[in-house]
């Protein structure tokens, strides 16, 4: 496959894409954790808030709907503890969560939900946007 555009890598969160320019991914993903460093935080959490949630069904790009289903066969079970864990992790942190899957099935993501419930939001936000970053550096490096 041929390399994607930045844009393209970061779909949805026009507000870092239209920011981070071209380049190979390291320098783009590099520009683009720069790029954040200097966002306020509501800047920061819309970043996150325009990733599909885990899990979802509808609304998602033809890329995240590969990304999120990779083959894997419908687990009704593991999509409603995702959709329960995602409204409680909104509630608790006030973003939404995003992890990088990289494989992993639904069922996989359910226990690390779990854990990540426990965290500071301190922490989390920082997670959140590195688990971004490195989904936009698959991405671009996959094409």
């Amino acid at each position: 496959m041929s390399p994607i555009a930045a844009a393209d890598a970061f779909e949805r969160a026009p507000l870092l894409a239209e920011r981070v320019g071209e380049g190979d991914p390291e320098t783009v993903v590099a520009r683009a954790r720069a790029i954040l460093a200097t966002m306020s935080e509501p800047e920061r959490i819309a970043v996150l808030n325009a990733h599909p949630r885990i899990g979802a069904t509808e609304g998602l790009s033809a890329r995240s709907a590969a990304e999120q289903r990779a083959g894997e066969p419908t687990d009704a079970a593991a999509l409603q503890a995702l959709a329960r864990l995602n409204a409680e992790y909104e509630r608790r942190f006030g973003f939404r969560f995003v992890v990088f899957v990289n494989g992993r099935s639904r069922a996989d993501i359910v226990p690390l939900l779990k854990e990540r419930l426990g965290r500071p939001r301190a922490q989390e936000l920082a997670t959140g946007l590195e688990e971004f970053l490195a989904i936009a550096r698959d991405r671009m490096e996959r094409g």
